[in-house]
């Protein structure tokens, strides 16, 4: 993936938007879906946009529901809809908002029905804070970094 350069929250949540818009298009195909969950590890520094993204990757699916990060809760399930996203002849029907930033140990979170989430296809799981559960996480993991620029709106954001 590219890197992106934004100047705003509203350039954040658009990519995000964008990013979402692909896949429900079915324009990440290379990618085999059948194992498991399309997962999208997102990493970076308090404040770098991480959870704007997501609200941004959400609205792209046509969630309406606002997005807080899930820090106290771990993980939010949102449902995609009657119109569900078809790619490889695969439905996706679930996607999931993870906040790591509170988990010390991966097992933590597979007490919590972590490894079931990221077994099924049907689910998209995006992870603020992914470094933190690296070791669980699928080798087909789509890693993106999120970073501050020079100027204080600035940010990078790249694989």
């Amino acid at each position: 993936m590219k890197t992106y350069r934004s100047s705003s929250s509203e350039e954040t949540k658009r990519l995000g938007y964008k990013i979402a818009k692909e896949t429900r298009n079915s324009k990440l195909e290379t990618r085999n879906w059948r194992k498991g969950a399309l997962v999208f590890a997102l990493q970076g520094e308090l404040g770098a946009g991480k959870t704007t993204f997501v609200q941004g990757f959400l609205r792209g699916l046509g969630i309406k529901r606002r997005s807080a990060s899930p820090t106290f809760i771990i993980f939010r399930r949102f449902r995609i809809g009657r119109k569900s996203l078809v790619v490889s002849r695969q439905s996706f029907r679930n996607v999931y908002h993870v906040d790591a930033y509170r988990i010390k140990k991966p097992r933590e979170l597979l007490a919590l029905g972590f490894k079931e989430i990221l077994s099924d296809p049907q689910n998209i799981v995006l992870i603020e804070w992914a470094e933190n559960i690296k070791r669980i996480l699928p080798k087909e993991t789509t890693w993106l970094r999120f970073a501050h620029g020079k100027k204080q709106n600035e940010r990078t954001i790249g694989g």
